[in-house]
């Protein structure tokens, strides 16, 4: 039996002297407990040293993802020449495949192959000769250096790396500015109150204060390229009735200080947005055209990567971000949470709140098909996000107009339903209702009395039609 064994300085063929040992898998480690012993089990046939380390890292590579390297290749040949009828011992079932497959040897992996390379792999610098330990330690080293640094270069997950940071400092920077913003109107408010309430944007807030400094100098500066002219004007006007403070030259160079920074602040979030816009598009285009770049970079971050993303089904990428809200309504035994970080796309947004859960299961399902395309998808066009987004406004539009499709057929025929006419039908009042009295029967008159009696005492007789009366 041959055994194929990889080292960071070349490949190495050993040959196993005494076969019948190789059955008490048990007791093999007892062969490699001295160099002496070990090389009288196993003896080293060939080996094929790299000439440096790009060969070794090729090697090393082709090995990681199962393929039969040039390297290897031609040091296979050499040994299926002279030795075909052997049986090759490899540490990669995958790697035996292929070596069989395309050069028709016989590979084994098994249990006693992989204890079979823990005890060369202890004894390898007795078994190697030539090569110093301090020569393979080192060579051992720069491989790994080489190998990590590959993986990195080469990572799937590399390019969502750049879309997490840069959301994740996105959200960071608002923060700070909000932050900023809001100690700048306080402080500054000391001076001039009338200002934060002329002025409504911060941006434009705080390069007024940048241009203005003290109050006094309102009439004296120009806030044409900052404000429109009526805003101007009343600004102006506030600040000759002024009810602030007055503060020293030293303050207002901190609160100019902080506006300078606020400015800076606001223009790198707007580069920062522009690059994270084209990676998603370059990284996720389907993703971004469904649900916009902010919720799918913050998707993608939620997630870890777009890989992992791509793994969840339409119903996790439905409430992802409001897993709190979803163990407490299992906990408590309320109704889940319809929505989580998708209720912030643009289509979810624009539907009525009686029909935001519906679109949001709708444009989940969507988004999970769009994900999968990106990430495991060869095509970086938008084609299939675009008609995605297109049915589903199709779909938010007939929600939003109720109107109803047959449940069979093409689906495009609308539903026939009768025209409903309003049959009234008037009814009387009925003043019997109203007494609460009972009724009584109605007395007859003494005449009607009396002639009933007559005709009760007048009866037929038996001879005759006479009547015997009294």
């Amino acid at each position: 039996m041959l055994v194929l064994f990889e080292t960071a300085a070349g490949y190495a063929i050993f040959k196993v002297l005494d076969e019948n040992k190789l059955r008490e898998v048990d007791n093999l480690w007892r062969e490699f407990e001295t160099a002496e012993k070990a090389n009288k089990f196993v003896k080293l046939k060939h080996f094929e040293k790299f000439q440096d380390t790009t060969q070794a890292l090729a090697a090393a590579t082709a090995l990681v993802e199962g393929k039969l390297g040039k390297s290897l290749k031609k040091v296979l040949k050499k040994i299926a020449a002279k030795e075909a009828h052997e049986q090759l011992a490899v540490a990669d079932a995958k790697l035996g495949g292929v070596i069989k497959d395309k050069l028709n040897l016989s590979c084994i992996h098994n249990a006693t192959v992989a204890e079979l390379m823990r005890g060369i792999r202890t004894q390898m610098n007795g078994l190697i000769t030539g090569l110093p330990a301090r020569e393979i330690s080192a060579m051992s080293l720069g491989l790994a250096h080489s190998l990590s640094r590959y993986k990195l270069k080469f990572s799937p997950d590399k390019v969502d790396t750049m879309i997490v940071q840069a959301i994740s400092l996105l959200d960071d920077l608002d923060k700070e500015l909000n932050n900023y913003i809001m100690r700048c109107r306080e402080w500054y408010g000391w001076h001039f109150p009338e200002l934060g309430k002329t002025v409504t944007d911060n941006l434009a807030y705080c390069k007024c204060v940048q241009k203005l400094g003290h109050r006094t100098n309102t009439a004296t500066t120009d806030f044409s390229d900052i404000l429109p002219e009526e805003v101007e004007s009343a600004v102006k006007i506030a600040a000759e009735i002024s009810m602030g403070t007055e503060v020293s030259d030293e303050d207002i160079e901190h609160i100019i200080h902080l506006c300078d920074q606020v400015v800076q602040i606001s223009e790198y979030r707007t580069q920062l947005y522009d690059y994270l816009k084209n990676r998603m598009m370059a990284i996720a285009p389907n993703l971004t055209v469904m649900v916009g770049e902010l919720v799918g970079a913050r998707l993608i971050a939620h997630a870890g990567s777009l890989l992992n993303l791509a793994k969840h089904p339409a119903s996790t990428v439905q409430i992802l971000g409001a897993e709190k809200a979803l163990f407490r309504a299992l906990k408590t035994r309320r109704d889940t949470p319809k929505y989580g970080l998708i209720y912030h796309a643009s289509l979810v947004g624009q539907t009525t709140p009686k029909n935001k859960g519906k679109i949001s299961r709708m444009l989940a399902a969507k988004a999970s098909l769009a994900i999968r395309y990106d990430a495991l998808g060869e095509d970086t066009n938008a084609e299939m996000g675009i008609e995605n987004k297109a049915k589903l406004e199709i779909r938010i539009r007939h929600l939003e107009e109720r109107g109803m499709r047959k449940i069979s057929g093409t689906g495009k025929a609308r539903a026939k339903s009768d025209k409903y006419q309003h049959k009234s039908e008037v009814k009387t009042y009925d003043p019997s209702g109203d007494s609460t009295l009972p009724s009584l029967a109605k007395k007859r008159k003494i005449e009607e009395v009396d002639d009933g009696e007559e005709q009760a005492d007048m009866k037929p007789t038996k001879k005759g039609n006479a009547f015997r009366a009294f």
